[in-house]
């Protein structure tokens, strides 16, 4: 899907830096030696791109090739797809595009300053800053956290029909735990319908807080996590902090031994307990619906579970994944991995050109909201064999080697490459040595759920499955 900031002024396609993605719009003569459309008047392409972003990037892609204009939030921009593309402009060895501009359009109301919509050095600095929550000891006592939360809620799955609303309550309130800290009960519920407001508010079409409205609802939302991680943060510096990840962001330095302003920590909590979850989420609804469709690629998770973990306790209960024995978990990983190809969490990825420059036999000028789209990479027969098949084999060691090293970039790349990537791993491996030792998941025969692509994929009637107990 095309998600393309508002261009900057004319004159940036002189090479004019713009300073922010609200600056202007680029006219449609700086893009008219690109192929593409402007779409209906007024509103551009941006409705038809909601109601099938990943049918509207393929029918351009077949009639204007590789690279294209559109006219869609409110401006022109330019898409690039391929996984040339996605190495130009996720590597970006030139720094030739802000993450900041590219996101704000849609982020900027919600999860301002978060590390996505951050650049360069300031990036840098605030990424080393928050990396010590992903260190090895605070890593550890989130998997004690998450065997205890998943073992506790997964337990009373049988029988149950629809997949993502627990998955969704379930990685929200192991956020809450894991994250923040705080027990499950009314404070988190409060939290977590925050965030969704926030998340929906995301793609609203109306995007001015008017009363009723979904980006209302979500600048309320963001209104109320300021509020508590404002008070949050000042209670936990002035308690020494914790093993929580919040804790972690609160008492974090940057290198010259500041701490980094509350006002900053409540933003990148605000965005980092948005981006875990709900990707997290989206691609264990993925993993758990095509492992139901392949019993065989369920079983063989199965038994690396029960092999690395030494299978249930004299109880019956499953024992802990430690984290010490993540590495184990290769098939599992495997297996993961293609669910994020098949299905990434990110369908696709904005940015804005700082500078003019070349690609796919084009100049594009400055001030170009540029968009790569993952989804359509992950399912091109130029780098997958049979791209719809769910084949985790692809994901052995010699395989990724062969492959080319953006054809498959579910977490991005370069210096934004997702933070908590390694945190995303070990929730789903404990998700499945916990449910696939107690259940036997199943699907009805001919069952395909419709999936909502944005702004992170979910199945629209929930991924009917059954969870059976062994």
């Amino acid at each position: 899907m095309a998600t393309l900031a508002p261009a900057a002024p004319a004159e940036t396609h002189h090479d004019t830096p713009p300073r922010h993605w609200s600056e202007g719009r680029l006219s449609e003569a700086d893009v008219a030696h690109i192929p593409g459309e402007s779409g209906w008047p007024v509103v551009g392409n941006t409705f038809r791109m909601l109601a099938d972003p990943h049918g509207f990037a393929r029918d351009m892609v077949a009639k204007y090739g590789p690279v294209y204009k559109n006219r869609a939030f409110g401006g022109w921009g330019v898409m690039l797809v391929g996984a040339d593309a996605n190495e130009l402009v996720l590597f970006d060895r030139d720094k030739l595009f802000s993450s900041e501009q590219g996101w704000g359009p849609l982020l900027d109301q919600l999860f301002p300053r978060g590390l996505m919509l951050m650049d360069f050095d300031h990036h840098r600095a605030d990424r080393r800053a928050l990396s010590i929550a992903f260190k090895p000891e605070p890593m550890r006592h989130y998997a004690g956290a998450l065997n205890r939360g998943i073992a506790q809620e997964t337990k009373n799955w049988a029988g149950r029909r629809e997949f993502y609303p627990a998955i969704k309550s379930l990685t929200l309130d192991l956020a809450a735990d894991s994250f923040i800290g705080i027990p499950w009960g009314p404070e988190a519920d409060k939290i977590n319908a925050a965030f969704v407001d926030m998340v929906q508010a995301s793609v609203a079409p109306i995007r001015t807080p008017l009363p009723f409205t979904m980006m209302k609802r979500g600048v309320d939302g963001r209104k109320y996590l300021v509020e508590f991680f404002t008070a949050e943060t000042h209670r936990r510096r002035a308690e020494g902090g914790g093993q929580d990840m919040f804790s972690q962001f609160a008492t974090a330095t940057r290198e010259d031994g500041s701490l980094l302003p509350v006002d900053e920590v409540v933003d990148h909590m605000n965005f980092l307990m948005m981006a875990a979850h709900d990707t997290i989420t989206s691609s264990a609804t993925t993993l758990v619906w095509q492992l139901a469709m392949h019993p065989e690629w369920q079983e063989k998770l199965r038994q690396e579970a029960i092999a690395v973990t030494g299978g249930p306790d004299a109880q019956g209960r499953p024992r802990p994944l430690e984290y010490s024995d993540l590495g184990k978990m290769e098939l599992t990983e495997m297996a993961f991995k293609e669910a994020l190809r098949i299905v990434p969490p990110v369908p696709s990825t904005p940015r804005r050109a700082l500078r003019s420059f070349e690609f796919g036999g084009y100049t594009i000028p400055a001030g170009a909201g540029i968009g790569i789209n993952t989804h359509l990479v992950h399912h091109s027969e130029e780098h997958w064999d049979n791209p719809e098949r769910f084949d985790p084999m692809r994901f052995t060691r010699e395989a990724e080697k062969a492959r080319h090293k953006y054809a498959w970039v579910p977490f991005g790349g370069g210096a934004h490459m997702c933070l908590g990537l390694h945190f995303a791993y070990m929730q789903v491996k404990i998700l499945m040595a916990q449910l696939l030792q107690q259940y036997r998941i199943e699907i009805e025969d001919g069952y395909s759920p419709e999936w909502q692509a944005w702004p992170i994929p979910k199945p629209r009637d929930g991924l009917k499955v059954e969870f059976k107990p062994l």
